[in-house]
């Protein structure tokens, strides 16, 4: 079947002139990894190529090449709309999305087949490595700055190649993109390890908010935190990897409050627990050890709700 659809997406990609590509909201490396590393090698062959992100490029990946490129909003014309690790078309904000992608690319279990052409692997540790792996077949260079950016999806996604669904395949693709010019201690610093002063208060504002229950941890960013220290952007600053790190807990969330009367929640599970069926009961998803959902309501309703099914969860055994 993955034959038909890769000879379907290549003879779509021959015949594009102008492509639009987006990504969802609040991105992660996974989806600028994908924009950009897809992007850039359609315009090496010679494609008009718009790269659009409703929220932008966070700063401590703006080192990527291209990524003064993406834009927050469409503003010409496309005969071909591709959709790159975005489980559900809303994700890519409503602002953004002009009809329904020609292509989609994505790697979430709970992913909806929302596109004409829909290139969809659960397995794969990253969507980035789709593309790795796909863009020969698509006839399609990797470049120095198209393995940068897809490596740097890969590294992101897997957190350091340490998430549970790694493989040997994954790190034989990640070397294959470092044999294309990537500078894997330098993308792993600026994709995992570096942060600003910004960033590091805002961990501190929501890890001091931290609570557990059981096995069951969770913690609270609430906007007052976001502005009161200066962050800028409008993810979590990867707080959510250092709650995974913490050895006492199964399931951790983590609460973003990003208005009012909308909450955005984050799960991490270790090996065993599937909290993309948490997230499905919310209107997300994701996959068995990282999922998320955006949530109508206080952020008090909210966590009372999502805590009430995480233990539910946890209480009965209910792995994957």
């Amino acid at each position: 079947m993955n034959d038909e659809i890769h000879a379907a997406i290549r003879e779509k990609l021959k015949k594009a002139r102008l492509i639009l590509i987006a990504s969802h909201v609040r991105p992660d490396g996974d989806a600028i990894g994908s924009l950009l590393g897809l992007g850039l090698s359609l315009q090496a062959v010679g494609k008009h190529v718009q790269m659009v992100l409703r929220d932008g490029v966070p700063d401590n990946l703006s080192h990527l090449p291209g990524s003064s490129q993406i834009v927050t909003r469409p503003s010409e014309a496309f005969d071909t709309f591709i959709a790159v690790d975005s489980g559900e078309l809303k994700r890519i904000g409503n602002e953004i999305v002009p009809r329904q992608p020609d292509i989609q690319i994505d790697h979430h279990v709970t992913n909806s087949r929302y596109a004409v052409i829909n290139l969809v692997e659960s397995d794969a540790v990253a969507t980035a490595a789709i593309l790795a792996e796909s863009l020969p077949k698509w006839e399609l260079p990797i470049t120095k700055e198209v393995a940068s950016a897809l490596l740097t999806g890969i590294l992101t996604d897997t957190i350091g190649f340490r998430t549970s669904n790694m493989n040997a395949n994954a790190l034989r693709v990640a070397a294959d993109l470092v044999d294309h010019g990537a500078d894997l201690p330098h993308l792993y610093f600026q994709g995992l390890v570096s942060r600003s002063i910004e960033a590091a208060r805002y961990w501190g504002m929501g890890l001091s908010t931290l609570q557990q229950k059981d096995r069951l941890i969770w913690a609270t960013l609430r906007e007052t935190d976001r502005l009161a220290v200066g962050y800028n952007n409008l993810d979590d600053a990867d707080l959510t990897d250092i709650l995974s790190s913490i050895s006492d807990a199964d399931i951790s969330v983590l609460f973003i409050e990003h208005s009012p009367d909308i909450i955005k929640v984050s799960w991490r599970s270790q090996p065993g627990w599937d909290v993309s069926k948490i997230a499905e009961q919310f209107g997300g998803g994701g996959h068995a050890a990282a999922a998320g959902a955006e949530i109508p309501g206080t952020l008090e309703e909210v966590q009372a709700a999502v805590l009430d099914a995480t233990e539910k969860l946890l209480l009965n055994g209910n792995s994957k």
